[in-house]
């Protein structure tokens, strides 16, 4: 499979298209995520469905923080080792394959973490016949695994931390915002939203 590169906050990442392509403007994601790690609490960043893992590095490339990708696609996990060694960021960088719900230990903790579930309702998903189903397809309302990143972030966001979710629209941050308070009885609330031409990013804080 032909590997194609793309230039994402300065880094050089690898896909193929057996991955999502990585889209410009979650360099957004990354920025914001940047901005908080800033301000944050000691310890290591946390990117849930990180895909090649072009957002988490680049959220991290400037700082001394270390990251934990998480992806269930073997190749997206395979492209994004490559990724990291690419950055010259091996030393602080993890890279796990498995489901999201499964591999981040029970005592784990982190200040930020980033998020990034498919968000397209499955009737849609023949609307982008470029993408991977698998990485795209979110289920009837597009919030099965946008839910699943909300248990995970709710076990696992450090007091006083901040997570930043990608979705399509507003009214999917709003209705996980109510999963976490209705559903999960969370002290996580849904505190930021912003606004881009493909997509919507949701700041979510204890």
């Amino acid at each position: 499979m032909p590997t194609e590169t793309i230039e994402f906050g300065g880094l050089q990442i690898a896909f193929d298209d057996r991955v999502l392509r990585p889209r410009a403007w979650t360099i957004a994601q990354s920025q914001w995520a940047a901005d908080l790690v800033q301000e944050a609490a000691p310890g290591p960043v946390l990117e849930l469905f990180a895909g090649v893992g072009h957002i988490g590095l680049a959220a991290v490339v400037d700082s001394d923080r270390q990251l934990v990708l998480v992806d269930l696609n073997p190749v997206a996990c395979e492209l994004a080792r490559h990724n990291v060694e690419s950055a010259g960021l091996a030393g602080r960088v993890e890279v796990r394959e498995g489901r999201i719900d499964e591999v981040v230990g029970d005592a784990e903790t982190y200040p930020v973490i980033i998020a990034d579930p498919p968000w397209v309702p499955s009737a849609g998903i023949h609307e982008f016949p470029e993408d991977p189903h698998i990485a795209i397809d979110g289920g009837s309302d597009g919030l099965d695994l946008a839910r699943t990143a909300c248990e995970v972030i709710d076990r696992h966001l450090q007091p006083g931390g901040s997570a930043i979710v990608q979705l399509g629209t507003v009214e999917q941050a709003e209705a996980i915002g109510e999963h976490l308070t209705d559903a999960l009885g969370s002290d996580i609330t849904l505190v930021e939203t912003r606004r881009h031409d493909r997509g919507v990013l949701a700041r979510l804080a204890r």
